[in-house]
């Protein structure tokens, strides 16, 4: 019983939150999400909206004055990715960056081997992510629900693991990055359709301040105050 109403706190105060956010700038909403219920109510935004990049994202924030100032430099980090990766969905949440990918563009159905094509985009995203190291991304790989749920997590790791190991070759430090498997377990798209299923079998960033960029922002908040 008191989990639940837990579980009830936190997604009454979320679903307040982001009624607040509506009319805010992608910085300002930035700052009220630091300051509104961190990793609790981040995680269940996620879990609510199929959406385990914004779940994440929220819960990492900051808030205040110094998620302002992050948001400003993911701001210009995320219009540079925008520019340079065409094929990919990229947007702002809060103080973060979510980088989407479909599988199709990145593998052949079924396999884990990057393809060639998709090559030159992944170099444009480590050449963004080499100018900003201040940075944590988090490799999210997920599937539609064709298959079991042990198959389809192991496929999501293996794709997963295969960008990040991409990325390292290109010079992205592995202290920076974190693959995850979801498998079938956070579709985003409907699942009754094969474009809804060709969605869900995606590769996912999600950027976020790192805990230098953190520190940094703090003390230009602090600096910035007096």
């Amino acid at each position: 019983m008191r989990q639940s109403r837990q579980v009830l706190y936190y997604a009454v105060a979320a679903s307040i939150m982001l009624a607040a956010c509506k009319g805010m700038t992608k910085t300002q909403k930035g700052a009220v999400i630091g300051t509104t219920g961190g990793a609790a109510i981040g995680g269940v935004i996620g879990r609510a909206s199929g959406n385990t990049a914004l779940g994440a994202i929220i819960g990492a924030a900051v808030g205040g004055t110094a998620g302002v100032l992050i948001g400003k430099k993911m701001d210009k980090q995320a219009e540079e990715i925008k520019k340079q990766i065409p094929n990919a969905t990229v947007e702002r949440i809060g103080e973060g960056i979510e980088v989407e990918f479909e599988s199709k563009i990145l593998f052949d159905y079924d396999k884990a081997l990057l393809k060639s094509e998709v090559k030159k985009s992944l170099n444009d995203l480590a050449v963004i992510l080499k100018k900003y190291p201040d940075t944590d991304i988090e490799i999210q790989g997920h599937t539609d629900n064709k298959g079991s749920d042990s198959y389809n997590n192991a496929l999501a790791q293996r794709r997963a693991n295969a960008v990040m190991m991409y990325l390292i070759d290109r010079g992205i430090p592995n202290s920076r990055m974190n693959p995850k498997a979801f498998g079938e377990n956070s579709p985003k798209y409907t699942n009754d359709t094969e474009e809804g299923r060709s969605k869900n079998r995606r590769v996912e960033f999600m950027i976020t301040a790192n805990e230098k960029m953190k520190s940094d922002a703090k003390k230009e908040a602090e600096n910035s105050g007096k």
